[in-house]
Order: structure tokens, then sequence, then C-alpha cells
């Protein structure tokens, strides 16, 4: 039978130490990383619910001056750009022309709808987005209310390159 050393048994002080010291670095090299790469994530998410909003604004935009939507708007003040957010998901009805081409011979109204669904602001977490008209001031905050030209988050924050969420 081996009888061990009173000195041989476990870890000393100064072992325990230097490995915790060295975890400790490791650690704190990692968490800006994982930062980083969360917020990273939250930028590419946000410029692509922007650019699929943006994207249906632009074709009803393009639909109401090709007169091949119904936008309801006798006196102008649309300018041809939808009336809120809602009127993309919940859609517009086909002027009879584009019934025709698309071979609908049914009499019922075909609807376009030009999204799914608002997307979700990944920087404020809501869906409540940012919205200005295509009569307001470019550096104004607050939505007048005419149409919808261009949305943007909320969010005050800035982003990994140093500009202003908002400003995207």
């Amino acid at each position: 039978m081996c009888i061990p050393r009173r000195g041989s048994r476990g870890f000393t002080l100064t072992e325990l130490i230097i490995t915790l010291a060295i975890m400790a670095v490791l650690a704190a090299a990692v968490v800006p990383l994982a930062k980083n790469s969360v917020k990273k994530e939250k930028e590419i998410e946000l410029a692509r619910a922007l650019r699929t909003m943006r994207e249906a604004i632009d074709l009803y935009k393009k639909m109401a001056d090709e007169n091949s939507i119904d936008v309801g708007d006798d006196s102008g003040e649309s300018r041809g750009y939808p009336p809120d957010l809602d009127t993309l998901v919940k859609g517009v009805t086909l002027r009879s022309k584009d019934k025709e081409a698309r071979g609908s011979s049914s009499g019922e109204p075909q609807i376009m709808k030009f999204l799914r669904r608002i997307p979700k602001d990944p920087m404020t977490n809501s869906f409540d987005w940012g919205l200005r008209s295509y009569q307001d001031d470019l550096r104004s905050d607050r939505w007048g209310g005419e149409n919808v030209y261009d949305v943007y988050t909320q969010s005050a924050n800035t982003s990994l390159d140093g500009t202003k969420y908002r400003e995207w």
C-alpha cells in the first residue's frame, strides 16, 4: 500500500490563484465580444425591417402613380403614399384594368397587400415606428399624419459605426 506524502494532495494556493487570474482575463476578453455580437445582430435585423417597409412604401407609391390601385384620396394630400402602415398590411383594391391583366374574371375586387405584417423594431422591442410624411420637415420628430413617406426607429441609441439609429 502506498501512503501519499503530506504535501502532494491537491493544488497549492499559488496554482489556484494563477488559474483564476487566467480565467478572469479570458472572461473579460469574451464579454465585450458577446455584447458587440448581440448589438450587431439587432442592427442587421433593424436594417432588414426598414428595408422591407421602405420597399413596400415604394411599391405602393409606384402603383398609385400608375393608377393601378385605389388610394381613395381625391384631394391629393397623400401624394400617392400610404395613409399609414396598417394600409400596407390590410391592402388596397386593384383597379379593373389590373384585374384583367392578372386574369381575374370574378366580379369580386382583388386586394393588393404590400406587407404580411408590420415588423417589430429590434431596438425598442415594439411595433411602434417613427413615421415621416411627405409634407414633414426632415429634422422633425413629429408625424404630420397626411401619409407615410418614410419610417425610422424611435431608439435614440448609437450604432457600432457611430451613427444614430434614427438616421438609418
